[in-house]
């Protein structure tokens, strides 16, 4: 009979807490992990990226060398890693001579390995090599805007895994409600060609229009790059469909005879039997005679009737 373990310790047992699954789950972590061997422009790059996500990001600066993400027995450290920060995203900076400036994305089930997007880093800019006003600089924490232009990040498959990767990892919580007033970043993902993409972020400034609306102008502060996609995994099948479970407690109940609309909103469907006009009994007495008139009349017919019948007898 196996033996279950009980926290003692109030501290403790609220981090478990913190950790057990939750029907509406809280913003998901980030992991920045070094390889056996990196670049200064991996080593900017890693550091600028835990800048980004400064409040839901661990950083270790150790090199790692039993990590590699798409070789089978390599995922063992990282899912070890990814249990011990409770973080379900990765980002792993490696260099060699084959894959110079390699990026490693990647997202984590029940801290198992989901899925991988491996890029590699070209023409890169660091936040420092932006001139612009230090006030626009977003603020920590803040909701950002994304821009994805081009056809081929609907049809080339690569670009649409990447893109799924990138909303996670730079999105931040999901909140139901939002003021626009803290609006104040855009990240610009431009589709070069089937397997490269520019990636930007960018300050919003706020002009006077003459309408109610203001004119929005983008302020370039970095980091800037181009990602060339070099492999990529897609989850398994049944790992997809474990993770894409939904708890019976968040399903909608479905309204019947209820459609929505984006422009009408929303719209029902009332059903009515036919009327059996048919074969509805209509009554003798015409409803239209007036009560009085027509005890009036049955009263004089009943005496006509009995007077016919004295005369009868007396003859």
């Amino acid at each position: 009979m196996m033996r279950i373990k009980t926290p003692k310790k109030g501290r403790i047992k609220r981090e478990l807490e913190k950790r057990a699954p939750k029907l509406v789950e809280t913003g998901k972590k980030t992991l920045i992990l070094h390889g056996t061997k990196t670049s200064s422009i991996l080593n900017s790059l890693l550091t600028e990226i835990y800048h980004l996500k400064k409040n839901d990001s661990v950083k270790y600066s150790r090199k790692n060398d039993n990590i590699r993400p798409f070789e089978s027995g390599g995922e063992t450290s990282l899912e070890f890693y990814s249990l011990k920060t409770d973080c379900s995203l990765f980002v792993y900076g490696s260099h060699s001579k084959k894959r110079p400036n390699n990026l490693v994305l990647g997202r984590t089930y029940d801290h198992h390995i989901y899925d991988l997007v491996e890029v590699g880093v070209e023409n890169f800019r660091s936040m420092g090599s932006f001139l612009y006003d230090k006030k626009l600089a977003p603020r920590i924490g803040s909701k950002p805007f994304f821009a994805f232009i081009g056809e081929a990040f609907e049809s080339v498959d690569e670009l649409k895994h990447l893109k799924e990767i990138l909303l996670d990892l730079f999105r931040g919580e999901v909140v139901t409600n939002l003021n626009l007033a803290g609006l104040d970043r855009v990240y610009v993902c431009t589709a070069l060609s089937s397997s490269k993409i520019f990636f930007s972020h960018c300050a919003l400034r706020l002009k006077k229009s003459g309408t109610v609306v203001p004119r929005m102008e983008l302020v370039e502060v970095g980091p800037s790059m181009d990602m060339v996609v070099r492999r990529h995994r897609h989850p398994d099948e049944s790992l997809r469909k474990e993770s894409m479970k939904t708890a019976p407690e968040l399903l909608k109940k479905k309204e019947k005879n209820v459609v929505k609309d984006a422009i009408q909103g929303k719209i029902g469907k009332i059903y009515i039997p036919d009327q059996k006009v048919g074969s509805v009994p209509l009554a003798n007495k015409a409803k239209g005679v007036k009560r009085e008139r027509r005890e009036a009349k049955m009263k004089g017919e009943g005496y006509k009737h009995t007077q016919k019948k004295q005369k009868q007898d007396a003859e």
